[in-house]
């Protein structure tokens, strides 16, 4: 059950496909355009929570795996990852990115 009380889950497109070569039977459906949307975003939760208890060894493929969400999210917004790498670049022209490592404390 998700945050909003719904039963299943988004899953990559050949999962069904993998559970009947497993010899099960897939019980899906097709999912409109604003539950994909709010599904993707618990997708993106979930995978994130995932990537956060991943150790460093499997973090890399919890890291792809979020990756794919926010490719997928892209898409439904309408806009090429092409698009979000021009914003991720002006924000991090304007404010910097993380590589300096800076933590921030409060101020005086």
């Amino acid at each position: 059950m998700n945050r909003r009380g719904e039963y299943g889950k988004l899953v990559r497109d050949r999962i069904p496909q993998i559970i009947r070569e497993g010899g099960a039977t897939p019980v899906t459906y097709i999912a409109g355009p604003q539950e994909y949307r709010s599904r993707l975003r618990d997708k993106l939760g979930e995978e994130v929570a995932e990537f956060l208890e991943a150790d460093d060894a499997r973090a890399p493929e919890e890291l792809a795996d979020v990756l794919e969400v926010v490719y997928a999210l892209a898409a439904d917004l309408g806009i090429g990852m092409d698009q979000v790498e021009e914003i991720r670049r002006a924000k991090a022209d304007e404010r910097g990115g993380f590589a300096g490592r800076v933590v921030w404390t409060g101020n005086r």
